[in-house]
Parts: structure tokens; C-alpha cells; sequence
């Protein structure tokens, strides 16, 4: 069966019609466009990842940006949660896991860009979204333009423009942008405010953004001063009630870019007064993809792989022209000196969140370990990051005939052309559903016909037509393109598909996985699926883990997998083995049933929704090496080091893995609290 396209029109680009962009001393700029970013005068799709330096220990930092930038990741998003630097009025700590002046350091390192996220409202789970206690005490309204309220935000930009001059981009740096708070919906003119007073304390970057998103006309902005950016989430466990939600439409391809369900919890109705963001003024950018999903004491959602590689596929798309995760690295809450600095019932928000845990079935968990997420979206990313300034320009263009998230037979395709060339993208995938098999398809772009292909089970890519290699026009593959080293070239086979290569001038041919041809003056690389997964670009070098993932950290290749592990490089014609010998003993865990030896500091976390029978166990580790299985069910545990609370977790079907470095050496118990059924689960 053909399938084939919606009239390409090609859309009229607005340049210099925002107050934005900047340069830095070496002459490059970085500039907004109405339909991408520029970066040294050429289209540039920026891979951006959520890491909270708060919420992880400053002795991890640098270690774990080396792992988010051998994901793909090229930019790190962070949040300046006000109430981790000064609970007490007056007093700022900036010190030790709160120094982002150091952070910012291990990015550049790292060899990341940065945007910071400096509220003052940050949200992110934080206990009164991030404002401090005192502020909350006020007589003034927050988050308005009363002189009392902006005196004490001027006073925090300040704060937080001592800890980080020098390290802005026109400054040689790597803070290449600046949120200015967060879902504030309705209010340009204090966003615009915002945005004037960090200017005059000295935080200025080339980009400046907001959070779009509200009903589907968006957030009120100062539409000439800031960028809207975007999410979308496979799961919403903010939600107040513990129903199955509807099939996700994030999984069907579709231009609209506003998700009003994020933050509905907070996000009022649709306004009256006939407000309609322009859209069409900026490049569709995204902030909150979701690269995994907290876990609430009511929601409690498991998020596959493919929920958050499929989610982001069809968004790269449908226009996609900055990719934002949230979170990318899970981390963990710090207890405050006064209280727990985590969202709760209890500081007035709708839902319960762990008092440490923030893990949020991140890429890269709470405590480093990769998820398979992590591998799927660096097939994205290492495209987007070689050939980001031919994808750029290209607009989307929907399919004949569109499929709703409830359609469960039709297929799901688009593709992103500039009229000539372009991919084809295709989502064989909906979260909680099953799609049906699909047979001899045959996409016509209008320019290209590719041969017919079968689309089964769970699969999601995209296949180039009339791609420019070096000179040579690639008028088709039947395989996902992944990056470029030198006169190579990197394609990953999809599963269920023949890989097969048309050029321009000559006969098709088809190539097996993991097999290498020469073609006039270009090589072409074909990579199985899985070997394409452990694929990392770095330092301009194709490696391939086996079965382990590398990165790269002070100039030597290490594996995030303990011990011993091996890998394929490049060399320019061949991939060269290489084997790296660790020696590692993984440390034995002993768990051992005890009476209650102390009452529990933090029992109001072991007690939610009324009081509950708790089961205790000692723990006993015998090394500090790799980590530990803590199995359910339970509704919530903690885990208490020497009498203080270390980490928690709210079972939702998974074992919970905990460092054994975290227990070893210490007095340790774990206390469970009874599960009941009365919360949502997918287990």
C-alpha cells in the first residue's frame, strides 16, 4: 500500500525580529531564527539534559556531565532552586553540592553548554516550588511586580550572578541561555520584568526562555524578549486521581506543540480575552521531553524505553528543533536545616513526593546507572549532533491521512523535507498499547518512492531520501542514519527491515549488519541495532561497547559498568577490539528481619494516606563495590545509615538498586511500610 504526504509548502523564516542572540570573543554567534537556532551562521539543533547540581554530590558531578555528554546530550539544563541557597534569610550558601560556580566549571570541562534555570519559581518538585519558607511568610504578593517582591528577586539574580560571572558566553563561557521562572502562564508583563532585571544584575546570554505551555492558545509572554519552550510526558503522575489515563496523542505525529496537561495542577483555564501565542514567531523547542517519570505516592507509572525514544522520535518529527529532556540524570533531595525540601501534601501541593528520591527513571539514574533509554535516544542524538544543520531548516510534513492515539491500525509517519530531500519518520509504537502489524508499505515523498518495507511490533525510526554524502546523493536507505567520522558513514539496521542503499546514477544494494562497503570515495557502515545502542561518538571517534557503555572522562575511555569490559574503535577503514581489565568483586548483601530498633525520624513518609504496619531489616554489605537488590512489595521504604535517613523509594514494581558504597562501613536498616491498593500501578 502507498502512502504519501500533505502538500509541502514551504513556510517564510523571520530572522532578527527577536531581542536575542549574542556572540562570543572568538566571533562565533548564536542566533534565533523563526523556524531553528543558528550557531556560527548555520542552522543548529541544540540536545539539551536535565541535571540538578543540588541533587547529587559535587564529587559526582563531572563524572556523570562525561556520561550525559556520551549520550548525545550538548547542553545541560539546571535549576537554581532558591530555598537550597538561602533558607534562612539573609544567609546564602553557595558551598560545597550548592556550588554552581563549580558546577558550571565541570560543564565546560565536560565540554557542555549550559542553561540556567534561575526561577526565582522553579517548581522541579521542590518544597514551595523552590521559593524559600521566609518568602512564603511575606505580606507581598510573589511572583508579581510589587517592589517589595522584585527587591528580594534582584538580590537573588545578584547572588547568582557573583557565583557565575565569567562564564558567559559574550565572556568566552559556555551559559549559552537563562529561564526565567517557570509555568507562569499568565503574566508577560512580570515575565518581561524578569527578564529586565536579570539583564541589570549581569545575566545575560544569547537565549532567554519561558515555559509555553497552558491551554492551547499558551502562555501569555513577552513575545519579542524570550523563546516558549515545550514538553510532553508519557505518564502524568501529577494527576489527582489514580485512573488509567487515556492512550498518550504524544505518540502520533502532529505540529501542535503545547501539552496543556503539564502542570495541570497549577495551569488555570483558558483565557477569554482572546490571547494566541505565536507560534509561528519561534523554532518548536522543546525543555521537558520526558526522559523518564517520577513516581508519586498515588501515580506510580513504569516507563519503558521506548516510552521515552518513541516520544521524543515523533517530536524530532513533527519540527523539533530543540531537544530537551526532563529529567536526563536523576538525582536526590537534600534535607534542609528547618524541613524537607521536597513537594508534599503537607507544603500545600496536590501530591506526595519521596523526601530523597528524585530519580525519576531518568537515562541516567539517581546513582549513575544507564538506562536503556539512554541508548535509544543517543541514535537520535548522534544524528541531530552531525546533521543537525540539515535537519534544521527542513519543516514537518503530516501524512495524508492522520492517525488519533486510539487508532491502533493505521500507519504512523511524517516526514521533514525542504522539498527536495529530507526523512521519513515512523512510530510503530503507543505506550499501553499494541499496534498492528503492518505490510508492504511503500512511502512516497513525492520526489522518492522507497521499496516496500514491513512495519512490526515495537518500532520507531526515520530513513533518509536524497541525502547529500560527501558529493553523493543518497536517494534512499532502508536504514537510520547515525553520524559521520571522516569519509564514513554510519547507518543503524532497523529491526524487521532489509537495510538497502539507492544512490543516485546506480543499482540498489543491500547490506547485512555490521558489515562495511566502499563506495567511490565514502564508506558505508551498517550497524545492528543493538551494536548501534552501545555506539558512542566521542572526541570525534566511533567506539562501540560491548554491551557496556563508555565515556569518556579526563581523556580515557571508561565503562559505566563495574569491572573489565571491551569495545570496537574506528580507525578510518575497520573497527579495532580492545579490552580493558578492572579488577571488581561485587559486594554480598545480607538482610536480616529485626524489632524496630529506633522510631523512625521521617515516619510521616511511612504513614501516608493513615498509619501502617512496618517491617524492619538489617543490612549488612561486605564491600563497597557495585550494588545492592531491595525487592517488594512495599508501599514506601527508607533506608536509614547510622540513624539518618540516606534513601527512600515508593515501590512501583521494580526492584530498587542502591550503591553498596552508600551502606558499607555503617550501621544500616531498611524499614518497609505495608502496601495497600490505593494508588495507580502498572504492575
Amino acid at each position: 500500500m502507498y502512502y504519501k504526504f500533505k502538500e509541502y509548502r514551504k513556510t517564510e523564516i523571520l530572522t532578527n525580529h527577536l531581542h536575542m542572540g549574542g556572540e562570543n570573543p572568538d566571533g562565533e554567534q548564536i542566533g534565533v531564527t523563526s523556524l531553528y537556532y543558528t550557531r556560527g551562521g548555520k542552522p543548529w539543533i541544540g540536545v539539551m539534559g536535565e541535571y540538578h547540581f543540588v541533587r547529587d554530590s559535587r564529587e559526582n558531578w563531572y563524572r556523570e556531565l562525561c556520561k550525559m555528554k556520551a549520550g548525545g546530550i550538548t547542553i545541560v539544563a539546571t535549576y537554581l532552586f532558591w530555598i537550597y541557597h538561602e533558607e534562612t534569610e539573609g544567609e546564602f550558601d553557595f558551598t560545597g553540592d550548592r556550588d554552581i560556580g563549580r558546577f558550571i566549571a565541570d560543564t565546560q570541562r565536560a565540554g557542555l553548554d549550559v542553561i540556567i534555570r534561575i526561577g526565582p519559581w522553579a517548581h522541579g518538585e521542590c518544597r514551595n516550588g523552590g521559593l524559600p519558607d521566609w518568602l512564603m511568610e511575606k505580606p507581598y504578593k510573589l511572583r508579581d511586580n510589587n517592589r517589595e517582591y522584585m527587591e528580594k528577586v534582584r538580590i537573588w539574580y545578584g547572588k547568582i550572578h557573583e557565583q557565575v560571572k565569567g562564564s558567559f558566553y559574550e565572556d568566552g563561557g559556555n551559559i549559552i541561555g537563562i529561564q526565567l521562572e517557570n509555568e507562569l502562564v499568565d503574566n508577560a508583563e512580570h515575565l518581561l520584568a524578569l527578564k529586565k532585571l536579570a539583564l541589570k544584575t549581569g545575566l545575560k546570554a544569547p537565549l532567554y526562555t519561558v515555559t509555553g505551555w497552558n491551554s492551547a492558545y499558551g502562555a501569555k509572554i513577552p513575545v519579542e524578549e524570550v523563546v516558549p519552550v515545550f514538553g510532553a510526558y508519557p505518564e502524568a503522575p501529577w494527576a489527582a486521581h489514580t485512573d488509567r489515563l487515556p492512550l498518550s496523542p504524544h505518540y502520533v505525529f502532529n505540529k501542535t506543540r503545547n501539552d496543556s496537561s503539564i502542570g495541570e495542577d497549577i495551569t488555570a483555564e483558558a483565557d477569554e480575552d482572546g490571547w494566541r501565542l505565536p507560534y509561528e514567531n519561534y523554532p518548536f523547542s522543546t525543555c521537558e521531553l520526558g526522559g523518564g517519570m517520577q513516581v508519586t505516592h498515588h501515580r506510580r507509572p513504569i516507563v519503558s524505553s521506548m516510552d521515552i525514544y518513541a516520544l521524543s522520535l515523533v517530536k524530532l518529527g513533527s519540527g523539533n528543533n530543540l531537544v530537551g529532556y526532563y529529567m536526563y540524570k536523576g538525582g536526590t533531595n537534600k534535607i534542609g536545616r528547618r524541613s524537607t525540601l521536597n513537594e508534599s501534601k503537607a507544603t500545600g501541593y496536590p501530591n506526595d513526593y519521596s523526601i530523597l528520591s528524585y530519580d525519576f527513571q531518568a537515562p541516567v539514574s539517581e546513582y549513575g546507572e544507564i538506562r536503556g533509554q539512554y541508548r535509544l535516544l543517543n541514535l537520535l542524538h548522534m544524528f541531530v549532533n552531525d546533521f543537525g544543520d540539515i535537519l534544521a531548516p527542513m519543516e514537518s510534513v503530516e501524512s495524508e491521512t492522520k492517525a488519533a492515539a486510539d487508532d491502533l491500525t493505521s500507519l504512523r509517519y511524517c516526514m521533514r523535507t525542504d522539498g527536495n530531500s529530507g526523512f521519513v519518520f515512523i512510530n510503530h509504537y503507543q505506550r499501553l498499547a499494541v499496534l498492528s502489524d503492518k505490510k508492504d508499505i511503500v512511502i512516497d515523498t513525492g520526489s522518492v518512492t522507497f521499496p516496500s518495507i514491513d512495519v512490526c511490533g515495537d518500532v520507531g525510526f526515520f530513513l533518509p531520501f536524497r541525502m547529500d554524502l560527501a558529493g553523493n546523493i543518497l536517494e534512499y536507505a532502508t536504514a537510520q542514519p547515525l553520524c559521520r567520522i571522516g569519509n564514513a558513514y554510519f547507518f543503524a539496521a532497523v529491526e524487521g527491515i532489509e537495510a538497502e542503499y539507492k544512490f543516485a546514477g546506480s543499482g540498489k544494494f543491500c547490506q547485512e549488519p555490521d558489515s562495511i562497503r566502499k563506495r567511490k570515495d565514502i564508506v558505508i557502515v551498517t550497524l545492528s541495532k543493538e551494536r548501534a545502542e552501545y555506539a558512542r561518538k566521542l572526541s570525534g571517534r566511533l567506539y562501540i561497547g560491548s554491551h557496556c557503555d563508555l565515556y569518556e572522562c579526563d581523556g580515557e575511555i571508561c565503562a559505566v559498568q563495574d569491572g573489565s569490559f571491551a569495545y570496537d574503535v574506528w580507525n578510518g577503514s575497520e573497527f579495532e577490539h580492545h579490552t580493558v581489565k578492572k579488577e571488581f568483586r561485587q559486594a554480598e548483601v545480607k538482610l536480616e528481619t529485626v524489632r524496630e530498633p529506633f522510631s523512625p525520624p521521617y515516619a510521616e513518609e511511612l504513614n501516608i494516606g493513615g498509619g501502617r504496619k512496618r517491617t524492619w531489616r538489617k543490612i549488612s554489605v561486605s564491600n563497597r563495590a557495585g550494588y545492592i537488590e531491595i525487592q517488594g512489595p512495599y508501599d514506601v521504604a527508607q533506608i536509614y545509615a547510622d540513624g539518618r535517613l540516606v534513601a527512600d523509594n515508593f515501590y512501583f514494581g521494580m526492584p530498587w538498586r542502591v550503591p553498596a558504597k552508600l551502606l558499607y562501613g555503617k550501621e544500616c536498616y531498611v524499614v518497609m511500610s505495608e502496601i495497600r491498593d490505593d494508588f495507580y500501578r502498572e504492575y
